[in-house]
């Protein structure tokens, strides 16, 4: 017979299961999910349909209405492909489902991570929340999500390499092959490998530790670099997919008139700030000199953020190490007697955490969101209060056909509940419509002269757009655009000069 104490080993979760479980259900069980705050989730399950009906990975735009068709580098197919997967499983909540257990898995993978560099206990879970915050954000059921995962695991693998040796370094290559096809940030992957490449250089040239361990280093780096390159290549656009983060960011149209490239406001997201200030007051405070990789990290991935607000969650992610390490030694200097009382509990915390028990409460969580989903007892679907679901019900239902004129916000949507009927004038791929259309669609929202010649020459015959924007306004106040349909999301106008 078991003792007590041995099955209260099982009953007390260790803080890594417990952050699991409850990220995990926390994401699936709340309606409406805040994972489909974004339209974009939509189109993807569109895209990997796609993929799935034709068993190939697109080249070519099939959901605009522009002719000849554009052509469209899908670099997120494979995340299309099991967001489709999932969907055709158990609808939205499949979906839900899905990136529910791959932020879960993402933090929970961090705070171990964090252990493993023998940060306290409290330490790591400081930082670990600290990071969870930062990327809040940024929680959306799309493909870069992947890239959060991915991330981690990049830099874990090469800071376990940087601290102890090892081959650890040769699973990256097999990751980036992975990584290539999920998502355009596996360019991040590069960037920590070029980190950790010109840290051991500036280790050499500055003369510190032994040489010829650093350029034995330098070279299994450098070989590993090449490696990962060689299996970015297997993918379905070859070369040129790795282009594909150079050409988006150096399109300066795009990067100033897209919300989520536009630079962070110094008051719009307080954590980012909060970090941002935390980190450079630990480097000042701290005695432990910087380390060359180290700091190109937290220059390289804080200028990131510094210029986009997407690259916030990655920044967090990949400077919560370096945060740890600073916040670690501050803990284990001094402090007082509720300094000494904090450490006894990091150390009690510790020994909770490194029981040998199987993952038994991560377990339970996934075998009951799986039920959830596959059997129908917890239903997610887009929030009918910011997405135009009873304005496309109202065109499919009614039969308004021609070329439309929508919100870009409304395209992805659009894609999702209209395909193949609607196909859309502009949706979240800007980086496919480019600079020359993303300045029409703006050229007509602002109502700038020759707006309407524009609507004409691409044949617009109805129109969707949020019920509150100013183009939406001015267009009631026109008797060449009819309203037929009006809600608190989502107005529909038709050309009053085309009958249906």
């Amino acid at each position: 017979m078991k003792s007590p104490h041995h099955l209260t080993r099982y009953l007390v979760p260790p803080i890594a299961d417990l952050l699991l479980v409850t990220l995990l259900c926390a994401l699936f069980f709340t309606s409406p999910s805040p994972l489909l705050l974004d339209g974009d989730t939509g189109f993807h399950i569109r895209a990997g349909e796609e993929i799935l009906r034709t068993r190939a990975v697109p080249r070519f735009d099939m959901f605009s209405q522009h002719a000849p068709a554009l052509p469209w580098t899908a670099h997120e197919w494979l995340a299309e492909a099991v967001m489709a997967l999932s969907h055709q499983a158990a609808g939205m909540s499949g979906v839900v489902a899905l990136y529910a257990l791959l932020l879960a898995v993402t933090f929970r993978l961090l705070f171990r991570t964090l252990v493993s560099y023998r940060a306290g206990i409290l330490t790591a879970t400081a930082v670990t929340l600290a990071t969870l915050v930062c990327s809040q954000m940024h929680w959306l059921a799309r493909p870069h999500l992947f890239t959060f995962l991915f991330l981690v695991v990049f830099h874990h693998r090469l800071e376990s390499w940087r601290r102890e040796g090892g081959r650890s370094l040769w699973l990256l290559p097999p990751l980036m092959l992975l990584w290539v096809n999920l998502h355009g940030g596996f360019a991040a992957g590069f960037l920590l490998l070029a980190a950790y490449l010109a840290g051991t250089a500036a280790e050499m040239a500055g003369g510190t530790g032994d040489r010829r361990a650093a350029r034995k280093k330098g070279g299994e780096l450098g070989a590993v670099l090449l490696a990962c390159l060689v299996a970015a290549l297997v993918n379905p656009y070859g070369w040129r997919l790795l282009l594909f983060p150079l050409r988006l960011v150096s399109d300066r149209y795009l990067m100033d008139h897209v919300a989520e490239f536009l630079p962070p406001a110094i008051h719009g997201w307080l954590p980012f700030n909060c970090l941002l200030l935390l980190l450079i007051a630990l480097f000042a405070l701290s005695p432990k000199k910087t380390e060359p990789t180290e700091l190109l990290l937290v220059l390289g991935f804080g200028y990131m953020a510094l210029t986009s607000v997407r690259y916030i969650p990655l920044f967090g992610l990949v400077t919560a190490p370096v945060l740890a390490a600073r916040l670690g030694e501050l803990g284990r200097e001094g402090g007082g007697r509720c300094g000494r009382a904090l450490r006894e509990v990091s150390v009690r915390l510790g020994r909770l955490e490194r029981r040998p028990i199987p993952p038994l409460w991560g377990a339970v969580a996934l075998a009951v969101v799986t039920a959830a989903a596959t059997g129908g007892l917890f239903h997610h679907a887009f929030d009918r209060r910011l997405m135009p679901v009873d304005a496309c019900e109202f065109v499919l239902r009614t039969g308004i056909k021609g070329r439309v004129f929508n919100s870009d916000e409304f395209g992805d949507y659009l894609i999702y509940r209209g395909y193949p009927d609607c196909r859309v004038f502009i949706d979240g791929r800007l980086d496919m419509y480019g600079a020359r259309r993303l300045r029409e669609y703006n050229e007509i929202i602002a109502f700038r002269p020759g707006w309407d010649q524009v609507l004409e020459r691409y044949g617009i015959t109805w129109i969707m757009f949020e019920a509150d924007s100013d183009f939406a306004r001015f267009l009631q106040q026109r008797s060449e655009w009819r309203l037929v349909y009006s809600d608190q999301v989502a107005k529909v106008f038709e050309k009053t000069a085309v009958p249906r």
